[in-house]
């Protein structure tokens, strides 16, 4: 055996000898030491901070909210129950409950105070007196049934022609008129029991009133064929009664 030879085998003796000292050192310690995650384990991540629920504690990060500010940044103010509070729209207020819409008043009957009445006698027809009445009030009226005439002393009111009774009551606006034809005496003479009237009284229908438009001042003739006319809308179907 050479002596090279002989050197290698003693240096390699000399390092196994070594070896089993450093091993033998390590058993006497606290054991074999983990220098690191061995090969093909996942590394355990630490619990992500579960976000705030329900209204509950949050056991994350909290986020921050700037100081002065009281309203959440999407619109709406925080309520007090942690909702956010509703947001009219522009230009709109809250009126609550919707109130019912004012009933439109309906037309009262035509009556001695708020209206003005006139008794015209017209050369045609015959024997005819024409009455008018407007309307001075605020608001609309309606003339009803026919007028009540009495001229004096008269114990009774004529009849009225029931064929002049219109399709619908006559309303009047503010400033309108009404009419009624009232024939006085027969034209051919016919009729019984004339006298001259001067003075006249006219009733509204239902009791709502007396008028007293003033007569010619010669007076009018009066027989018992006298009668009148429904209330109309128009002087022409006044007087063709």
């Amino acid at each position: 055996m050479s002596v090279r030879t002989h050197r290698t085998r003693l240096l390699a003796a000399a390092a196994l000898t070594a070896a089993a000292l450093t091993l033998t050192a390590c058993g006497d310690g606290e054991g074999v030491h983990d220098e690191g995650v061995p090969a093909g384990s996942a590394p355990t991540a630490s619990a992500a901070p579960s976000p705030e629920a329900g209204g509950g504690t949050s056991t994350g990060t909290e986020r921050v909210r700037p100081a002065g500010r009281t309203s959440d940044p999407a619109g709406g103010a925080a309520g007090s129950n942690g909702t956010k509070g509703s947001r009219l729209p522009s230009g709109s207020a809250d009126t609550g409950s919707a109130g019912s819409a004012e009933p439109v008043s309906a037309s009262t009957p035509c009556s001695g105070t708020s209206t003005r009445m006139t008794a015209t006698e017209v050369s045609r027809p015959l024997n005819h007196l024409l009455l008018t009445v407007t309307n001075t009030g605020s608001r609309s009226c309606d003339l009803t049934g026919y007028p009540a005439v009495r001229f004096d002393e008269a114990q009774s009111v004529p009849p009225a022609f029931e064929d002049s009774k219109p399709q619908a009551v006559v309303t009047l606006a503010p400033g309108e008129s009404g009419y009624a034809g009232v024939l006085l005496a027969a034209a051919d003479g016919s009729g019984s029991h004339g006298y001259t009237a001067r003075s006249l009284a006219v009733f509204f229908d239902g009791g709502a009133g007396v008028a007293h438009p003033s007569l010619p001042a010669k007076g009018v003739y009066v027989d018992d064929s006298i009668g009148v006319s429904y209330w109309q809308s128009t002087l022409s179907d006044a007087l063709a009664w």
